[in-house]
């Protein structure tokens, strides 16, 4: 008998080399995850960087229409004057420039001259895409909560809210409201400058009207009838002396992740009663937020999601990240529109 070998072709995997297959595919995985988490946060980083410079150009068109920038809401201040003592609960400067982004429609269905948060909810709620960034708030329509105090008694003692604002409630009226208004959230404030006229209670605080040293500040309103109908104070682009290319314009505004859509940190962006809303300041004292999980950024500090990094558009409509640990003394330069510091900045 011959002796016959039985030679059979093998048609399937052995139970370890399946799994030194799946352990390969496992590590290129985890190697290649990260690459495109980077790369996609890259592409979020750059959208957002457009949204500003496209902010950035609607104020510049608003100052060519109106000979100044868009200022950040109507604060008549402590002690007005007579003819400044109405408003200070009307819409922000972003209803403002919403021409200026394509957004005629819904700019026709704002009234400059009565409080934001009597308009209708679809109008409070509607959020142009340019607000937003993408590295937040990708694919949301994002609604948030004021609570807004009013009555017709005589003004009560002033009383300072989380924002550090001083404000007087009205008190022995017999029709006192407590009003929760709904109002579209955003990304982006204006500069409203830094810190050094002060936060104490005094009339020179910089969240009155006129004391703000940025760009896009609280102005006096001048008022006919009981209603602001424009400012009496205005930042035009020739009082931008240290320069439109070294002076902030707009930036990212720094939003705790545990806080997302809930007030005062992150309140409806139209909401021209809270300063926090639309508008962030920078300098000694207000560093950039280290992150969304920074414990010791403040609810007016620049900041955003984006690791390491915020970014700024500039007077003349440049864009340019800052480090998150940019000195306090140079980002208060660039806040303040007018106090002669030469600054120098590296490219980032």
């Amino acid at each position: 008998m011959k002796n016959s070998i039985d030679i059979r072709s093998r048609s399937a995997f052995t139970l370890v080399e399946l799994l030194v297959v799946i352990s390969i595919i496992g590590v290129l995985v985890g190697l290649l995850l990260p690459a495109v988490q980077a790369a996609r946060e890259s592409a979020r980083r750059m959208s957002c960087a457009n949204n500003l410079k496209q902010i950035a150009l609607a104020t510049q068109l608003h100052h060519d229409t109106f000979g100044y920038l868009p200022p950040a809401r109507y604060q008549p201040g402590m002690e007005p004057l007579p003819g400044q003592d109405c408003g200070g609960t009307e819409a922000t400067w972003l209803v403002r420039i919403l021409p200026y982004l394509e957004q005629s429609a819904l700019a026709e269905q704002w009234n400059l001259t009565t409080s934001w948060y009597n308009h209708p909810a679809e109008v409070r709620e509607a959020v142009p895409d340019v607000f937003l960034c993408p590295s937040r708030r990708s694919g949301t329509r994002p609604v948030g909560h004021s609570t807004v105090i009013g009555g017709s008694g005589e003004p009560g003692e002033p009383i300072r809210l989380p924002c550090g604002c001083i404000v007087r409630p009205f008190s022995g009226g017999d029709d006192e409201t407590v009003v929760v208004a709904s109002g579209a959230l955003a990304d982006y404030a204006g500069n409203h400058g830094d810190l050094s006229p002060g936060a104490n209670g005094s009339a020179t605080d910089f969240y009155f009207g006129g004391n703000g040293t940025g760009t896009i500040i609280s102005v006096r309103p001048r008022c006919r009838l009981g209603r602001p109908y424009a400012p009496a104070d205005r930042i035009r682009m020739s009082a931008v002396t240290d320069g439109q290319s070294n002076t902030f314009l707009i930036g990212e505004k720094h939003v705790p992740i545990d806080r997302i859509g809930s007030f005062p940190e992150d309140s409806p962006a139209y909401d021209g009663g809270h300063l926090p809303a639309s508008s962030r300041l920078a300098g000694p004292g207000l560093r950039l937020a280290a992150g969304p999980r920074d414990p010791m950024a403040d609810m007016f500090s620049f900041g955003s999601w984006h690791p390491g990094v915020c970014q700024f558009a500039n007077v003349d409509g440049s864009v340019r990240g800052f480090s998150t640990n940019t000195d306090t003394r140079l980002l208060g330069a660039l806040a303040n529109r007018s106090d002669a510091r030469v600054v120098e900045l590296d490219a980032w």
